[in-house]
């Protein structure tokens, strides 16, 4: 079993967002994701979609931070009055434990639940990481993806307790 990676959560300083936007130029990380905005490099839709997400009062943002770099980012939004869990970590960072890490100090500090997530269905590591922690599948879906220029099936999973 792996060791515990240690990351920071940390509330989301302006100059974050440079680097939240670096890490979405990412073509492998868009395809992961699936979605996202249809042209990643649009500076401007990511500052509106950025701009609403700071400014929803319901929304909770954290850094993650990993050896004092800015590793990605986690939120929990409300999505038809159901908290939302959602994640993003630069793909040089993957497979190191470091997004799995801030998963748990999510979980940790967040504890309202139910809690949801949505995951592409070949997002296997996404996968992996929310079944580890009790998420279990409760739906599926399909919408359009912009990533991917076509419909995407994902997983809607829950964490009851």
């Amino acid at each position: 079993m792996r060791e515990a990676v240690t990351v920071q959560l940390r509330p989301l300083q302006p100059e974050d967002l440079d680097q939240f936007f670096e890490h979405q130029q990412d073509p492998e990380a868009n395809l992961m994701a699936a979605f996202t905005a249809r042209n990643p490099a649009d500076r401007g839709v990511f500052n509106h979609h950025w701009g609403a997400i700071l400014n929803d009062p319901k929304v909770i943002v954290r850094t993650i931070e990993h050896d004092g770099e800015v590793a990605g980012s986690i939120l929990v939004f409300e999505n038809e009055s159901i908290p939302e869990i959602s994640f993003w970590t630069a793909s040089r960072y993957w497979g190191q434990g470091i997004t799995t890490s801030a998963v748990d100090a999510f979980l940790a500090e967040y504890t309202a639940r139910p809690l949801r997530a949505r995951v592409p269905q070949d997002n296997i590591g996404s996968i992996k990481i929310l079944e580890r922690r009790g998420f279990k599948v409760i739906e599926e879906s399909a919408d359009f993806s912009n990533a991917r220029a076509a419909v995407v099936k994902e997983f809607i999973m829950e964490l009851a307790k």
